[in-house]
């Protein structure tokens, strides 16, 4: 009997190779840190240990930090769902003058968030604020620490935190049938029955969904407690930072993070089961769109305009003061007085002359670009095969790379940390930890989920026929994806990538953790100029970069929604 002889075509090598690449970083990145830090937690000197419960236990700094997320994550569950409610019914449902302006003004935490927000917020409600200044003129005694702690992280949060209500609640607002709302107002339902019987139930999905995102960055929050949380509200992640820097104090941090990690995963759980119980249906063989509904009753119809222009105000005036004053000399941003002498470019030009100045801002340009451009690469490459095969070995390899949306950023960077501080054979025993890479893999990493799914969804709208077309023509597979496929879906792969980009430019929570010391990022250079101690001078720095930012992020956002894109960020 003759044996059959295994051939070795370049096609299967190169199929060989490109699973055990994937094995390789899924193991690598994506799922040994974390397992490594769930044993971190347990096993110590040797042998398996329940101590670190007992030290977490006598703790009161650790405590006090559980304590305050979830108190934290709850109550912004509830600022933040009623805000957001709000803000898609003025701009979406009710018949509101000047709509078109509101949204602008709301929307301005798409392109104004993280640690820049917070600063913003900061310059007017802090200790040297222009409010608090003003405060203080007024009544000799007011307090000056009075925008610190507990209400002053939540204050920040809920109206930073829209963003979401804005983009989610808003596609849901536009499904929602008038034909339904016409029927129940011709049977002579209040305007307040037809939203809670009629509107709402369309919105629950939505709005459910929202909310636990909403519970899950409650828990997680870093920028605003470390900036106005003051001395007595520090959540679980500014206390896991902490620990994490003192080597004896590790375990701490490890079993912080990973009761982050476990409150994610029960609560995107719970999301994904309300997912699957569907959504709501009109019966209605025509749907028509929603037509704005005026509020009859006069006197809440003045109270709904009031209330929609304060909320106007508390979003667009830390935007428009940060714009303003980066604009302006040291001197007018300490007295908090704007002049027209006192405008000048100063700011931005010495921000380009300075070394020192411009290299975060183009060490993160850099690291965004980098970390992005590879996630991209990294997914098509995933997603080609996803489509192509639909056996255990894809399915466990797009698993495998979506972890990262099962994990809180707190609890990857500890692992990478923790787990790549010794060689490692598979890194061929190079020490990771205290690198300029460590942190271009964390970039990489968390950006893989939503590249994933976004990617895939494109992939998967492709027309077979053309492969099938390009194939019968004799042309090999990497010809077709190159010259047939890549050129369609490009687009959508450009979007995000620009999407990816515009979310790694600022970000904190995972720099902070993993940056070199002598390649520090914006968002961590940020958090050190926003400092008590720190003079106007870097006062005007943080503006300026600010300012930047935004102008940057401005540009995404229109690229990709402002000019038809076909990509839905609904779906993340």
């Amino acid at each position: 009997m003759k044996e059959k002889k295994i051939s070795f075509t370049p096609e299967k090598l190169w199929s060989i190779a490109v699973f055990a690449f994937f094995a390789w970083f899924i193991f690598s990145f994506l799922l040994f840190p974390n397992l490594n830090t769930i044993v971190s937690v347990f096993y110590q000197d040797g042998h398996f240990t329940t101590e670190v419960f007992t030290k977490l236990i006598n703790s009161e700094k650790a405590m006090r930090s559980l304590r305050n997320s979830l108190i934290l994550a709850p109550s912004l569950s509830l600022t933040v769902g009623f805000v957001g409610i709000s803000l898609v019914l003025i701009t979406e449902y009710f018949d509101i003058k000047g709509a078109n302006i509101l949204r602008l003004g709301y929307m301005t935490t798409l392109i104004y968030g993280g640690i820049i927000l917070v600063s913003g917020y900061k310059f007017i409600y802090g200790k040297t604020g222009i409010l608090t200044s003003l405060f203080v003129k007024i009544f000799p005694n007011f307090p000056i620490d009075w925008f610190e702690g507990y209400w002053a992280v939540l204050f920040v949060m809920t109206f930073a935190c829209t963003s979401n209500h804005m983009i989610f609640l808003r596609n849901a607002m536009r499904s929602v049938d008038f034909q339904t709302v016409e029927a129940a107002q011709n049977m002579g339902a209040s305007q307040f029955r037809i939203l809670t019987r009629v509107v709402f139930p369309v919105l629950t999905p939505s709005l459910m969904a929202v909310t636990i995102l909403t519970f899950i960055t409650g828990l997680s929050a870093t920028s605003a407690p470390l900036l106005v949380g003051g001395r007595d509200f520090q959540t679980i992640t500014p206390m896991i930072l902490t620990f994490a820097n003192n080597i004896s104090s590790r375990p701490l941090a490890a079993l912080l993070a990973l009761f982050l990690g476990v409150a994610t995963i029960l609560l995107l759980t719970i999301m994904i089961q309300i997912e699957k119980r569907g959504h709501y249906m009109s019966i209605s063989k025509v749907k028509t769109t929603i037509v704005k509904q005026k509020i009859r009753n006069p006197v809440l119809n003045v109270l709904a305009h009031v209330y929609a222009y304060f909320l106007f105000l508390i979003y667009v005036v830390p935007v428009s003061l940060v714009v303003l004053f980066s604009f302006t000399d040291s001197a007018t941003i300490a007295s908090k007085k704007l002049t027209l002498s006192s405008f000048t470019l100063q700011n931005y030009i010495a921000i380009f002359q300075k070394a020192s100045s411009y290299k975060p801002f183009m060490v993160s340009i850099c690291y965004s670009a980098i970390a992005a451009s590879i996630a991209a690469v990294i997914v098509l490459v995933a997603c080609r095969i996803l489509q192509k095969r639909k056996d255990r070995l894809s399915g466990a390899m797009e698993y495998g790379l979506l972890i990262p949306w099962l994990l809180p950023t707190t609890l990857m960077a500890l692992g990478l940390i923790t787990t790549y501080n010794t060689p490692r054979p598979w890194m061929l025993n190079k020490v990771l930890t205290g690198t300029s890479i460590i942190m271009l893999i964390g970039y990489v990493i968390i950006k893989i989920p939503f590249t994933l799914r976004m990617t895939k969804a494109a992939f998967f709208s492709l027309d077979d026929s053309l492969e099938d077309a390009a194939r019968n023509m004799g042309a090999k597979p990497f010809y077709t994806f190159m010259r047939v496929q890549l050129p369609i879906i490009l687009p959508t792969v450009l979007a995000i990538f620009a999407l990816n980009f515009n979310g790694l430019l600022g970000d904190y929570d995972m720099s902070v953790f993993m940056y070199h010391p002598l390649n520090k990022p914006l968002g961590v250079y940020i958090k050190s100029l926003t400092d008590s101690e720190t003079n106007a001078d870097n006062a005007a720095l943080t503006f300026v970069y600010a300012v930047l930012m935004m102008i940057i992020s401005a540009i995404v956002m229109y690229l990709v929604y402002g000019r038809g894109n076909k990509i839905d960020k609904s779906k993340d």
